[in-house]
């Protein structure tokens, strides 16, 4: 038996246009269920994962004051597999209605596809398809979810494997945008982390092209979480209204995505680990790296960034120990020297999009 949201995206004239038992395959693949209780219960599991990433959040109150009156679309950078978990649990530990999450079909397999597609409230997304019939029925089910749902993705299509800010796709910016509903925002949020979980994995992988399976980046992931700690920051921008963009129009859709762009970019917190990256040399001594941290940092106070540290001395007092222990620098006689030139990388790229001189983190 469908469930209303599967029968209106049914009646839809631009549905109506592909075969029925290609749209009903699609939608089976799509349909969700967010049972909120089992996912609260879901922090108790993964607690092993959870305790060692602080959860901590900005400027709140553009999402309590938005939920009140607005249909709520959160569109995030996308750094770890961990955002999954942090980002919609700072809205449950504040008490905001949840969100339902659109996330790479990848995901969808074995137990943890299970407890995305009936617990989590999760959507699977096949990121690369130009099946029309698909890209159709896809719109046509998120223009739906958003009369009942929040929705929160990832319109960079995936995580970062370089560390740096990517462009984004329009394709759930159009979905939004057709639910046609004048009450809808789009709220910017950016997730940072001293440390993200799979830096490793993402920084030598480089290119989706080479991505592994799933189950074995967990295991990875499972691997080197002995020992980790981090501090996730997720920060909440002000509602971009959309009632006047044209959904037709791909000027208008461009120009959203854009500005939902520059301002996640500009809402990311700059944290001692990022900061210490970039202003890294192979070999250095620490009083030549503390006063390069503090150029960096006049240079990003002045373009108004996010700033998770004031002072080069902060920056390293906060930053060497936690590279240390991942085996990205060392530590000798008063210097700091690389050992993991392409993890070092990818932490500095993450704040590449603040500075004005680009190539200085390569």
């Amino acid at each position: 038996m469908l469930d209303d949201i599967s029968q209106a995206v049914l009646a839809r004239e631009e549905v109506l246009k592909y075969p029925r038992e290609q749209v009903h395959a699609y939608l089976d693949e799509l349909r969700t269920t967010q049972r909120h209780k089992f996912y609260r219960a879901l922090q108790h599991p993964l607690y092993p994962i959870l305790r060692k990433i602080e959860r901590k959040h900005e400027n709140l109150h553009h999402v309590t004051t938005a939920v009140r009156s607005h249909r709520i679309v959160y569109a995030s950078n996308h750094k770890s597999h961990t955002d999954y978990l942090v980002e919609p649990l700072v809205l449950d530990d504040n008490g905001i209605r949840p969100p339902l999450i659109a996330a790479g079909i990848n995901l969808f397999g074995g137990p943890l596809g299970l407890i995305h597609k009936h617990v989590t409230g999760a959507i699977p997304i096949r990121r690369n398809t130009k099946d029309p019939a698909y890209l159709v029925t896809l719109k046509a089910y998120v223009g739906e979810i958003l009369k009942k749902h929040d929705l929160f993705f990832y319109p960079e299509g995936g995580r970062s494997y370089s560390g740096e800010l990517k462009p984004v796709k329009t394709g759930l910016f159009n979905a939004a945008l057709s639910a046609d509903r004048s009450d809808l925002v789009i709220i910017p949020t950016a997730v940072a982390y001293d440390l993200v979980l799979e830096d490793r994995i993402l920084a030598h992988q480089r290119s989706k092209k080479r991505q592994r399976p799933f189950s074995r980046e967990v295991a990875e992931m499972v691997r080197y979480a002995v020992g980790y700690r981090s501090r996730a920051f997720v920060t909440f921008g002000a509602p971009i209204p959309v009632a006047n963009i044209d959904v037709h129009s791909r000027t208008d859709v461009l120009e959203l995505t854009r500005l939902v762009r520059a301002r996640i970019g500009a809402q990311y917190k700059v944290l001692p680990t990022a900061i210490f990256a970039a202003a890294m040399r192979p070999s250095i001594a620490r009083r030549d790296l503390e006063a390069r941290i503090d150029h960096l940092l006049e240079e990003l106070a002045a373009r108004r960034a996010n700033l998770g540290v004031t002072s080069g001395r902060q920056a390293i007092d906060e930053a060497a120990e936690a590279l240390e222990t991942r085996g990205i620098v060392v530590a000798e006689r008063g210097r700091f020297r690389v050992r993991e030139r392409v993890v070092l990388r990818y932490y500095a790229r993450t704040i590449e999009h603040l500075l004005v001189t680009t190539g200085r983190t390569h």
